[in-house]
């Protein structure tokens, strides 16, 4: 059967209205910018890294709490941790103006409305998790005070659950809240009875985060709604879209998500596709290699293809490998596992998965200098702390990967594909 679609575009600074719905093969969603770690003055903001680094190693070892929940078992060597703790130094930095306009950089924000009438979100929408959940009219916290929040009581199509929902962070801090259903839009497609959580205690660590909530892309065994179905699987069983994929193209501007299929207008040639291990409830494609020139530094390994992860992070003998055919590298973090290069002479790196060698710009490589005129930059790639709970032979590949090519994420394939961008 062809499902119905939608095509609109819509343009973003930190919050918009969608345009004018016309009809067409998908929806087409103009996303925020975001770029690197790199200063104005071209030096790496290590602080912001760390707590990125924290952040990641949150959601992913709530993922895998999730994950255990649902399914019973984890993958071999995958491990719950406990949570990394945000430094004292990087909450306070993080409530300042400037981080806020640091954090344009470090999200893919798009709009959505929730229940009828509207109520506009502005969402990161993330390929490493599946949930959706924003602020309500009832957050107690004070880092809700800046956020759009959800009234229940202003949407008819609005259904409270049992349960509640709840991510714990290494500050003690929380986000929690009640179980709703209601009507999910993005762009024009509507997902209806669609689960999420209007959270009632928000985090700390988001007070100068310009998102309003999150929006989860990956597989139901990652959701904290046990037996229910992400919003993009929603539409999927509700025949909302003509195919069950969707695709980014990221970059510092530019940005597009595409739901309901691949966007011909940002790729030439085919799509090449790699089947993902389903049973982990990420876009896990495996058997992947790494090189730096001529140089294979790692093979058969596996690969989580994630939007919401800003850099790229692998086992630490990877890692050592690696900044190992680099000439001129140092370990420049022993405690996170930032690595720096000669800056004049940055590595040609590329992924491989049995096809074409899809390469890493130089730009995108680079996350800024170690110091100013220092002449040595931050590598992308950076050590998987222990922490994060994949085992020895799972890399992540966030945005310092994704901005360098299409990449779509199908689950009528159970496949992550890769093409060429158009220029």
């Amino acid at each position: 059967m062809l499902y119905k679609a939608t095509l609109v575009t819509v343009t973003l600074s930190l919050l918009v209205v969608a345009s004018p719905v016309e009809h067409g093969p998908g929806v087409k969603i103009a996303l925020g910018e975001r770029s690197t770690f790199s200063r104005a003055d071209d030096t790496f903001d290590h602080e912001k890294a760390i707590l990125d680094n924290i952040k990641t190693q949150i959601k992913y070892q709530r993922n895998l709490r999730n994950l255990l929940a649902n399914t019973g078992s984890l993958p071999e060597g995958w491990e719950i941790k406990d949570f990394l703790t945000i430094p004292p130094s990087s909450e306070k930095r993080a409530v300042g103006t400037e981080a806020l306009a640091d954090y344009r950089d470090v999200e893919w924000m798009g709009p959505i409305t929730i229940g009828t009438p509207n109520q506009l979100f502005s969402i990161d929408f993330d390929t490493g998790s599946s949930d959706l959940w924003v602020p309500s009219s009832s957050c107690t916290s004070s880092t809700c005070v800046n956020k759009k929040k959800y009234d229940a009581s202003k949407s008819s199509t609005s259904s409270q659950k049992n349960g509640t929902f709840t991510i714990g962070y290494g500050d003690n801090s929380t986000v929690s809240g009640p179980i709703y259903t209601d009507t999910v839009t993005v762009a024009g497609l509507t997902a209806t009875d669609q689960y999420f959580s209007p959270v009632t205690t928000l985090s700390s660590s988001f007070a100068s985060d310009p998102i309003d909530g999150i929006l989860g892309l990956a597989y139901p065994s990652l959701s904290h709604f046990r037996g229910q179905t992400p919003f993009f699987n929603t539409l999927i069983s509700q025949k909302k879209v003509t195919a069950g994929e969707f695709g980014f193209t990221l970059g510092s501007v530019g940005s597009v998500l595409y739901l309901g299929g691949t966007d011909t207008s940002k790729y030439t040639g085919s799509i090449e596709y790699h089947g993902v291990n389903t049973s982990t409830g990420f876009w896990q494609a495996s058997g992947a290699k790494c090189a730096v020139g001529s140089t294979t530094t790692s093979s058969g390994f596996n690969t989580i293809i994630d939007s919401g992860t800003t850099l790229m992070y692998a086992p630490p003998n990877a890692v050592s490998a690696f900044y190992a055919a680099i000439p001129g590298s140092h370990l420049y973090d022993s405690e996170r596992g930032y690595y720096s290069y000669p800056c004049n002479s940055p590595p040609d790196v590329g992924f491989n998965w049995g096809g074409k060698t899809w390469n890493i710009t130089h730009a995108n490589f680079n996350h800024g200098q170690t110091a100013s005129g220092s002449g040595q930059c931050i590598g992308a790639l950076v050590v998987a702390s222990k922490n994060l709970g994949l085992g020895n032979n799972t890399w992540l590949l966030g945005d310092s990967f994704m901005k360098n090519i299409y990449t779509t994420f199908s689950f009528d394939k159970n496949s992550v594909g890769f093409a060429t961008l158009k220029v």
